[in-house]
């Protein structure tokens, strides 16, 4: 028989979570988070997840980085931004859903067989090299990464997209993309600080 530990020690904590939370998020109230549950129970699509928003800042606030990182409820979050409207204590959860979906995908963490991270990851690689979204390009790497027998599904509505002038093939570039890398390494140098 296998046995799974579902305790873990205050060791393997990371006290100073919250700090790169609220670093990256630019969200300080999170501290006065009172643990309401107003935010869980506006969330639309807390029924889906693996820990509820509210479960979710206590686990910021805990130290719990791994958990927090790995888990599906920050890419469940729809960005309704229904759980900030109803904040008591205006805590801007969905800028924090966000935060940590960035942390996420810089350490490379997000729950496997999730297109969202890999779409977000491809997106970026899209408008870094090109300056502009591409979607056909975007949702392609994505299928690709993630479920590639699935392009086959998708292929009919792709063709009457591509007919109807909506999907172009390899997308727009503007014109000084050396000048746009340029912008997108100062940001690079600027979080590296």
């Amino acid at each position: 028989m296998k046995y799974i530990r579902t305790v873990k020690y205050e060791s393997e904590l990371n006290k100073s979570f919250y700090k790169k939370v609220i670093e990256s998020s630019g969200c300080e109230k999170i501290l006065e988070c009172i643990q309401c549950g107003t935010c869980s129970s506006t969330c639309p699509v807390s029924l889906y997840m693996d820990f509820t928003p509210r479960k979710l800042m206590a686990m910021i606030k805990g130290g719990f980085e791994d958990e927090a990182l790995k888990s599906k409820t920050i890419w469940i979050c729809s960005s309704c931004y229904s759980c900030t409207v109803m904040c008591p204590a205006q805590i801007k959860i969905t800028d924090i859903m966000y935060a940590l979906k960035r942390m996420a995908i810089e350490k490379g963490v997000y729950p496997k067989g999730m297109p969202i991270p890999v779409l977000a990851e491809e997106m970026s690689k899209v408008i870094a090299e090109k300056g502009r979204n591409s979607e056909m390009e975007v949702v392609t790497r994505m299928m690709l990464r993630t479920n590639p027998l699935g392009m086959l599904k998708m292929a009919p509505m792709g063709l009457s997209l591509f007919r109807k002038g909506r999907m172009h093939i390899g997308g727009e570039k503007i014109k000084n993309r050396k000048q746009m890398q340029k912008l997108l390494s100062g940001l690079k140098k600027k979080e590296a600080k």
